[in-house]
C-alpha cells in the first residue's frame, strides 16, 4: 500500500501503515484512535490533514499555471472602468469585484436578497437592466471578456 492510498478517516488493519503516512506531500497525520474491530486485533483509524506545501502543486512540487476561469484574460472596455483600469482579470476576481460593490452599497433587494437592485455602475456592465439575479452575475459577464 503506497502512502498515497491512505485517505482520512480510513480504517487501517496494521499500524504500519502509519509510518509511510507522513511521506505523502502535502499530507499530515493528525490524530490517531485505535478499536479493537471484529475479526482482528487492532483497527486504527487515520485523520490526515492537508498542509500548505501540498496545496496547488503538481507532481514534482511546481506550482500549476493559471487556467480555465482563474487566467488573467482581457476584459471590455465598461468592465475595466469599473474594476479600476486593469487591462487583463482573472474571471473569477471580476466577481468577487462585482459582489464587494454590490454589498458595499447595499444594493440587494431587502425582500428578495436573490435580486439585485443595479445602480449606474452595475447598469453600464449588466447592459442596462434595472434589477438582476444573482444566478445571472457571471452569464452577464460573459460579453466583457472577448474570446
Amino acid at each position: 500500500m503506497s502512502s498515497a492510498a491512505i485517505r482520512s478517516g480510513e480504517l487501517l488493519a496494521c499500524p504500519a501503515a502509519l509510518r509511510r503516512a507522513p511521506a505523502a506531500v502535502g499530507v499530515q497525520v493528525v490524530s490517531v484512535r485505535s478499536r479493537r474491530a471484529r475479526g482482528c486485533a487492532v483497527a486504527v483509524a487515520v485523520r490526515a490533514e492537508a498542509t500548505a506545501e501540498g496545496v496547488g502543486k503538481a507532481k514534482g512540487g511546481k506550482k500549476r499555471p493559471a487556467s480555465g476561469i482563474t487566467k488573467p484574460k482581457p476584459i471590455s472596455p465598461e468592465l475595466r472602468e469599473f474594476v479600476g483600469g486593469a487591462a487583463e482579470l482573472p474571471r473569477t476576481e471580476a466577481i468577487k469585484l462585482v459582489w464587494a460593490h454590490i454589498k458595499g452599497n447595499n444594493l440587494q433587494d431587502p425582500n428578495n436578497k436573490k435580486i439585485i437592485v443595479c445602480d449606474d455602475k452595475l447598469k453600464k456592465i449588466f447592459g442596462g437592466r434595472d434589477r438582476v439575479g444573482f444566478l445571472e452575475i457571471s452569464g452577464l459577464l460573459n460579453p466583457h471578456f472577448p474570446k
